[in-house]
């Protein structure tokens, strides 16, 4: 059977008051990338077929991996809009601690999470049913091919919920399986037809070793 392994974009500029400002990678996230390309590398695992979203953090994360070819895109593979989500839950002005704390940010944004799942913040510019359609829409693109390694770089709340649909969890599982991935961490699917099945999820073998670990990060 063919693989996929997706990877989520390294660390990006958390705390940035807006989309575009998140948008890009921390040095600390483009070294994390180079590792991550390197551990594949070491591994003998080389990608017949390179994709990403259509994020620059996304971009910047593939290109510095350093992997021979020309990449293509899907906007499937890009991340929920949790600026836009945390703005109408919040009517447009977000607390400052939700932006600026990392543990306000993370379980708040859980509680946004699963309202939005449940039919909730009437007004976003994407339902989560939109969300989930586009991830299978992703899924679909990447895994309809000849070829036999599929490297794709996308962000943690789609791999959360094409981890969570490939295992059949329930909705609520997608923010639980979300909040866990490590930057450039690698969840590799088996693939052939219509089949479809998760291998490993969230593996950080280019972090292994006291110093290098010291270079995981979540967000």
């Amino acid at each position: 059977m063919a693989e996929l392994i997706v990877v989520r974009h390294g660390q990006a500029s958390f705390g940035a008051g807006d989309a575009g400002s998140y948008d890009r990678l921390s040095d600390l996230g483009r070294q994390q990338a180079v590792l991550a390309g390197d551990a594949l590398r070491a591994a003998g695992w080389l990608p017949d077929r390179l994709i990403c979203g259509t994020l620059d953090r996304q971009r910047e994360t593939l290109a510095a991996m350093g992997f021979d070819g020309v990449a293509e895109e899907h906007s499937g593979w890009n991340e929920y809009d949790f600026h836009d989500l945390l703005a109408v839950r919040f009517g447009g002005a977000v607390p400052d601690p939700v932006r600026d704390d990392r543990k306000t940010h993370f379980r708040t944004l859980r509680e946004v999470i699963l309202d939005w799942q449940g039919g909730g913040l009437v007004g976003a510019a994407e339902t989560y049913a939109q969300f989930a359609r586009r991830v299978e829409a992703a899924r679909a693109f990447s895994t309809d091919t000849a070829a036999e390694r599929v490297l794709v770089v996308s962000s943690g709340g789609a791999i959360g919920q094409l981890v969570a649909t490939s295992l059949k969890a329930p909705p609520d599982q997608m923010i639980a399986l979300n909040l866990q991935i490590k930057n450039t961490s690698m969840s590799r699917f088996i693939f052939a037809g219509h089949r479809f099945f998760l291998h490993e999820f969230n593996t950080t073998p280019q972090f292994v070793g006291p110093e290098a670990a010291k270079l995981l990060t979540y967000s």
